[in-house]
């Protein structure tokens, strides 16, 4: 018994030493993290979510020629949801609506990409928290909206300290050689957003939570900044198993049979693929040479596909798009070197869930689904590519003595790192110490 009281005596004295904020938070009650406490604010922060999370709107003007009738029903009606209700679109049948109206263009005069002539597009509320949804009734604590909620009971309020960067998911950000001017202006409206979250909170530097492909735009953005800038105004990066520039296999799959982040139970994702094909970012992260060398990716009977192999891939899935290369003439961002962001970072992820690392088609035919061969990640990103990509950041930052915090949280989802209570308050607690 004494020495049980020691033992407490000693973790009380070792938690009194912890920063106030994540001394407060572990100090709440369990069950609701803080519930009924207003906790000191000291940074903005600034949330961005994965990418079947971001609302896009669209307006469709008399340049618009639709190839069904009821497609055109809403020419010159001003701005309507196009991307926000799965329901919706199945309910007025909309679903090849849909298709037709997100797919992109390539432009070979600008090399970048657009909308199909008379089709506008917009991402609203760009500054809110609230800018992110689930797109149907299945997760309603998808996209950030859990942590959000967990944030706004320590008292972060929307619009004065908790932000958010919703964007354009059918865009990628621009690379040597490929511009893009959606993220172009994106990036310069994010810069913005920075610098204006800072300045209504005393000037103190902002920290960034990103979540999936919202974790890889932060980075991107980050490093797409001078250096002396985002010492300034970012305070810390938290990463929730962002997507790696190092790769996984689902965007091979994706593009095979079709996205599995934009799916309606009345179409099966091959439905959505020629749509999926036409995004600017269905072309990012594909498994890089580097992590996954010459392993065969894709199996068939007479050809197997490596990552040294996708144009031959693209041309045996029939991948194409208006105004594009043909895909054996693509520049493929299969190989792009691993850039750290040079602030302090805490990156999340988990581990020990099966995730596919090869998919079988034996018979050659991809208009069918494969059988899929598992091994070790977070159910969507291949562990050997995050230990890669981590170990390249981990050496940067190093090499400059600046912060960078691996986590790895076992036995969870790459959708419910958010979710689930355990991962939750590692995440919190993660946070909390990051704003100290």
């Amino acid at each position: 018994m004494a020495m049980n009281k020691a033992f407490l005596g000693l973790l009380q004295l070792l938690v009194l030493l912890l920063p106030p904020s994540l001394r407060d938070y572990l100090w709440a009650a369990p069950s609701h993290h803080g519930a009924g406490q207003q906790l000191q604010v000291y940074h903005p922060i600034i949330l961005s979510a994965g990418i079947s999370c971001p609302v896009l709107e669209a307006q469709l003007t008399d340049a618009y020629t639709p190839s069904l009738p009821r497609c055109g029903e809403l020419k010159g009606k001003g701005w309507f949801p196009l991307w926000n209700s799965k329901q919706d679109l199945v309910d007025h049948d909309y679903v090849s609506c849909f298709e037709e109206q997100m797919s992109l263009v390539f432009d070979p005069v600008t090399n970048d990409y657009q909308n199909r002539p008379g089709v506008e597009t917009r991402v609203p509320d760009f500054g809110s928290a609230y800018g992110f949804s689930y797109k149907d009734d299945s997760c309603p604590f998808c996209c950030n909206i859990k942590l959000r909620d967990e944030l706004e009971t320590l008292g972060y309020r929307d619009g004065d300290t908790l932000f958010g960067a919703p964007y354009d998911i059918r865009h990628a950000p621009p690379r040597p050689g490929h511009p893009s001017k959606v993220y172009s202006d994106y990036f310069a409206r994010l810069k913005d957003l920075v610098q204006n979250a800072s300045a209504k909170n005393g000037n103190k530097p902002v920290i960034f939570i990103g979540h999936s492909f919202g974790g890889k735009l932060i980075l991107d953005f980050v490093n797409s900044t001078p250096l002396p800038w985002r010492k300034q105004f970012i305070k810390h990066l938290v990463l929730l198993s962002p997507t790696p520039s190092t790769g996984f296999m689902e965007v091979v799959t994706n593009l095979a049979s079709g996205p599995s982040c934009i799916h309606f139970d009345a179409a099966p994702h091959l439905a959505l693929r020629t749509m999926w094909w036409s995004f600017a970012s269905s072309l990012l992260s594909l498994p890089s040479q580097t992590v996954f060398a010459h392993d065969p990716l894709i199996v068939t009977k007479h050809k197997n596909y490596s990552a040294y192999d996708y144009p031959d891939f693209l041309a045996a899935v029939g991948f194409n798009m208006e105004g594009m290369l043909p895909s054996t003439k693509l520049a493929l961002p299969t190989n792009l070197s691993v850039e750290a962001p040079m602030v302090p970072t805490t990156y999340l992820s988990s581990v020990g869930i099966q995730t596919i690392k090869q998919v079988v088609f034996w018979d050659g035919d991809f208009d069918v689904y494969p059988e899929n061969v598992f091994g070790d990640g977070d159910g969507v990103v291949n562990w050997n590519s995050v230990l890669a990509f981590v170990n390249e950041l981990k050496k940067q930052h190093s090499s400059e003595n600046i912060l960078f915090k691996f986590i790895k949280i076992p036995n969870v989802t790459h959708s419910e790192i958010a979710i689930q209570d355990n991962s939750l308050k590692i995440i919190m607690a993660e946070i909390l110490e990051a704003n100290s």
